[in-house]
């Protein structure tokens, strides 16, 4: 039998088969927590499961973000391919805590 390394995610529980891809997904929550509670103090009367939906959507577009804050607001109207939303509502959860 043979062994194989895995990393796991604490907040979500995702299984990754490198240490670097389970550190960048980490980041992501990481900063999607950020942004949801930057979002629930500056924006009143958003609702708990809105403000998650675009604070994990922001941190995964991050990178988006960061090249149309720095003139290309174009980027940011291209799509990216959805993840399975069972994936997506355990993020969520694990935001939340």
């Amino acid at each position: 039998m043979a062994v194989i390394a895995v990393w796991k995610c604490d907040r979500d529980g995702s299984m990754f088969d490198d240490k670097k891809a389970a550190d960048a997904h980490d980041k992501m929550l990481e900063l999607a927590a950020s942004i949801t509670s930057l979002i629930e103090a500056e924006v009143p009367g958003v609702s708990e499961q809105d403000v998650e939906a675009i604070g994990l959507l922001l941190a995964k577009r991050s990178d988006d973000l960061v090249k149309a804050c720095k003139g290309k607001p174009s980027v940011l109207l291209t799509t990216k391919e959805a993840e399975p939303s069972s994936q997506e509502e355990n993020k969520i959860t694990a935001i939340t805590g």
